[in-house]
């Protein structure tokens, strides 16, 4: 029996109008998984509940329907959040004040995106989806009007770094021109509050030994991801000041957890180990990461929506610096492989290519947040396992086929994915080759997949 069943609601189609080109895998957001399956997923939010606000009833959440930030996805909270972040803040919001805030969870519906992240919400009369694009201002508008939205949690963005530097111009279109085409709109509209949803990232690198950031130290973006959040703050810096737009933006770490799409290390690494397959690390592994468990961060918004101040940036930090290397090493010991001598290491871990740059570690400084009232609560490793037995259960059948995403440098293109080696034959700005099956190559890109022993 099939993992996979169509929703009763009307689908775009598997393709999303594309046609599928040779070696690519095209995944469908639309689709369900069964329900005597989905039925078993535990359904995660946070902890935290606070006083609701009186100016704040129709909400909505951009990117609601990946895990915490996805491609152009867009959500409207009338009383939830939907994103990795966003599907597990869309759930809090929904099921924790049912009474007080309508949640609408706006999405594109890309690659990394899919219903069964809120699908638990389908029969709550306080959660709506609608599908659009940020960067579509009659999209926006169109949103904003009919759910009478007066506050905005913007998630939605490109968001994976290995893909930014590939496929920079969608990074600036989605992250840039989508924050400018929200900020308009919201600024036409009038809104109560509007939270961006920021990255560490754009502080850039922090050399091992010196203090942890604050929110007011310079910006200094070293990755073409994280230029483009660097930008968009500075977009959403001017609307507040230009516009007086009531604006809080936030800057996390690192996160991770269930329902997190497996093109990250963390969910990545675990489906590898499920097909019993080495773990691919770029480079020597050194570079390290603060992880925030979802939960957790689930809570940090919560209490930054209740009770920070308008005009604030906040860090939402962890003190958990975990090495890539390391991440290989506690996943090893919870599935019991043995990884303390070099050999047995090497039996399951492959070092690949490091990406064109990579920043060493991020160091932030939380204690603003800290001060009004909050503190992550879960420790990594117990993160960790909660996050391996969800991926053990739902991992294979969640999103669809994701062999291809698992591959070192994927290339991805709205629902599309292929291997690096497949995106390369396929059409560039070279000479033409044989076109076969409605695919042209180029000649050098076809010869070197034939040399790898590649099927054509």
């Amino acid at each position: 029996m099939s993992a996979i069943a169509s929703p009763d609601i009307a689908s775009p189609g598997d393709s999303f109008g594309l046609k599928q080109r040779r070696n690519s895998t095209i995944l469908n957001p639309w689709s369900y998984v069964k329900s005597e399956l989905w039925t078993q997923a535990p359904i995660f939010k946070g902890t935290t509940k606070f006083e609701p606000l009186p100016d704040s009833k129709n909400i909505l959440v951009t990117g609601g329907a990946g895990f915490m930030y996805v491609d152009r996805d867009f959500c409207y909270w009338k009383s939830q959040w939907t994103i990795h972040r966003a599907c597990w803040f869309v759930r809090h919001l929904t099921l924790t004040y049912p009474n007080n805030y309508n949640v609408v969870s706006f999405d594109k519906l890309d690659y990394c995106a899919t219903l069964n992240n809120t699908r638990v919400l389908d029969d709550c009369p306080n959660f709506k989806f609608e599908q659009g694009d940020i960067t579509s201002p009659s999209d926006v508008k169109k949103c904003l009007r009919k759910h009478n939205i007066d506050t905005i949690f913007h998630f939605a963005a490109q968001s994976h770094v290995d893909l930014s530097f590939g496929n920079s111009y969608q990074f600036t279109n989605t992250n840039v021109y989508g924050t400018h085409v929200l900020l308009e709109r919201a600024r036409e509209h009038g809104i109560n509050r509007f939270i961006h949803i920021s990255t560490d990232e754009v502080y850039g690198d922090v050399p091992i030994g010196a203090a942890d950031l604050a929110e007011t130290s310079i910006l200094a973006p070293t990755n073409p991801y994280s230029a483009s959040k660097a930008a968009a703050e500075m977009m959403v810096n001017a609307y507040r000041s230009s516009f007086k737009l009531p604006l809080i933006t936030i800057r996390a770490n690192n996160v991770y957890g269930p329902h997190q799409f497996p093109e990250k290390i963390i969910p990545k690494f675990i489906m590898l180990l499920e097909r019993r397959k080495k773990l691919l690390v770029h480079g020597d592994g050194t570079p390290t990461r603060r992880y925030l468990y979802a939960a957790d961060i689930v809570d940090a918004l919560d209490t930054i929506f209740h009770k920070g101040q308008l005009g604030q940036i906040y860090n939402i930090a962890s003190k958990d610096e975990i090495s890539n290397v390391d991440i290989c090493h506690r996943l090893l010991d919870i599935y019991d492989l043995p990884h303390q001598t070099k050999e047995e290491l090497e039996q399951w871990v492959e070092h690949t290519e490091d990406r064109p740059f990579n920043d060493h570690r991020y160091a932030t400084d939380g204690s603003k947040l800290a001060a009004l009232g909050w503190e992550p609560k879960t420790d990594f490793n117990d993160g960790l396992r909660t996050t391996v037995d969800w991926y053990r259960h739902f991992g294979e059948i969640w999103w669809g086929d994701i062999s291809r995403v698992l591959t070192p440098f994927p290339v991805v293109a709205g629902t599309e994915i292929w291997t690096k080696e497949e995106h390369d034959a396929l059409l560039s700005d070279g000479e033409l080759g044989p076109e076969e099956n409605g695919t042209v190559w180029t000649k050098k890109a076809l010869n070197n997949l034939q040399a790898s022993g590649g099927t054509v």
